[in-house]
């Protein structure tokens, strides 16, 4: 079994719909540490899990810099993030994200 992490840095902004009054239902960012796990028994044809470009592509090209309600279905907390961006990758079996020092929400399927 072959397994490969990558850890990805972006900002990005969002606003929560929470059932109680909390600060993050105000418009805020972060800037967010994201690290993707992906495993497969076999290599592919160029000797890798997924080319960690592919996952960087998937992660930056449509998270950074963005505005995640509009990206995210439903509420963009960290968990759903996390579940986002798992199923968004080939081979994906993990995805950690942390919004802020000692804040870390995990998806594994």
């Amino acid at each position: 079994m072959y397994t490969v992490t990558k850890r990805l840095e972006i900002a990005a902004a969002h606003r929560l719909s929470l059932n109680y009054e909390s600060q993050c239902e105000n418009l805020h960012g972060h800037n967010w540490i994201i690290y993707v796990t992906c495993r497969r028994e076999e290599l592919n044809e160029n000797g890798m899990v997924v080319d960690f470009k592919e996952i960087s592509n998937i992660v930056k090209g449509k998270l950074d810099h963005a505005y995640l309600n509009d990206v995210i279905p439903g509420n963009p907390t960290a968990e759903n993030i996390a579940k986002w961006i798992c199923d968004s990758i080939p081979f994906c079996v993990k995805v950690s994200v942390q919004e802020s020092e000692g804040n870390v929400a995990t998806y594994e399927v």
